[in-house]
């Protein structure tokens, strides 16, 4: 007899509060995990859903179970799925796309390739800050339709080459730098925490013209565009600057772009249907956070426990939050 399953519901557009209720467990596919979720982390785009819908998002269809980032124990394995065991430990990417792939549930499916191992010395909590930032940051540096970085890994060969990432103490930002290191390139940014080879402070009325010196006599690696309002000024940069050409955007691109820049907006998601997402979480980011490498950026702040105060942390989020993010254990 299949186990009980639980869900935080969005019943309608725009509905407040969510409702707790019953969910049908997942059947898992081929390629697929059954996990029992330990900890969700929420992103701008859950209470983003909730607040505007369909005005924003005109693919969702209702009742519908939001959520992304889950760290959790594998209960259940699809018939194609060999490199887990029932028991295991794993934080991923819950797409979202269907009820049974969405976080806000007791059990949830995660695609084997935007999903890992965690290690033992890493608590669930902090494992789950990573999966949606560090997808997105991914999808703009290595698809080849994108930055078409190289891979990172545990021993990085430096490529000589500068990548400017700009609003680095985010989610998508502190892995954005932590991969770029890891892939052997130089990163500017504010935040030195996560790997930064160079700091420059975004308030200043310079910062620009700053950008564009520091970056004499060096090959830009091309920029991205994570904070609201950074477009306009990556793309000066990057511009004024010899090498790639390419801004990739962690949301929509603005109307205006210089004739000589390519930019494109990043869907985290798309890991799943191409080679990048295995590359990152197999090939890399296992290993990384068993030795230590990887750092689970932003740090988590816990908000609840329980199905139940998900809405809480919702609205605190919505209300807006510090560089922390916000968690709830299930």
């Amino acid at each position: 007899m299949a186990p009980t399953n639980t869900a935080a519901w969005l019943p309608a557009a725009r509905a407040h509060p969510m409702k707790v209720d019953a969910a049908e467990y997942p059947v898992v596919g081929d390629s697929e995990v059954v996990v029992k979720v330990s900890a969700i982390a929420l992103n701008p785009m859950d209470w983003l859903i909730q607040a505007l819908g369909e005005r924003l998002f005109s693919w969702l269809q209702y009742p519908y179970v939001g959520g992304t980032d889950v760290a959790g124990i594998v209960v259940e394995l699809g018939g194609q799925v060999t490199k887990y065991k029932v028991g295991d430990r794993v934080l991923g990417l819950a797409t979202g796309f269907t009820p049974r792939e969405g976080a806000f549930q007791t059990y949830t499916v995660l695609r084997s390739n935007v999903s890992t191992h965690i290690p033992d010395s890493l608590s669930f909590r902090d494992a789950a800050v990573l999966p949606l930032g560090l997808c997105t940051a991914a999808s703009g540096l290595y698809r080849k339709d994108f930055l078409a970085l190289q891979y990172p890994t545990a021993k990085p060969v430096p490529t000589g080459k500068t990548l400017l990432v700009w609003a680095g103490a985010s989610s998508v930002g502190t892995n954005a730098i932590q991969l770029a290191v890891a892939s052997g390139y130089e990163n500017w940014d504010y935040c030195m925490a996560a790997g930064a080879s160079r700091v420059f402070d975004y308030r200043s009325d310079t910062v620009v013209q700053d950008l564009i010196a520091a970056f004499k006599g060096r090959t830009c690696a091309g920029g991205l565009a994570i904070q609201r309002g950074s477009e306009q000024p990556t793309f000066d940069v990057v511009a004024n600057s010899e090498g790639s050409k390419f801004v990739a955007v962690a949301g929509p691109v603005p109307d205006q772009v210089p004739r000589e820049i390519q930019a494109k907006m990043i869907f985290g998601s798309s890991l799943k249907d191409n080679e990048v997402g295995s590359k990152v979480f197999d090939d890399f980011l296992a290993g990384a956070l068993a030795d230590g490498k990887y750092q689970c950026l932003p740090k988590p702040m816990l908000v609840g426990h329980g199905l139940e105060t998900l809405q809480d942390a919702m609205d605190r989020g919505l209300a807006g939050t510090s560089a922390e993010k916000l968690v709830v254990e299930i």
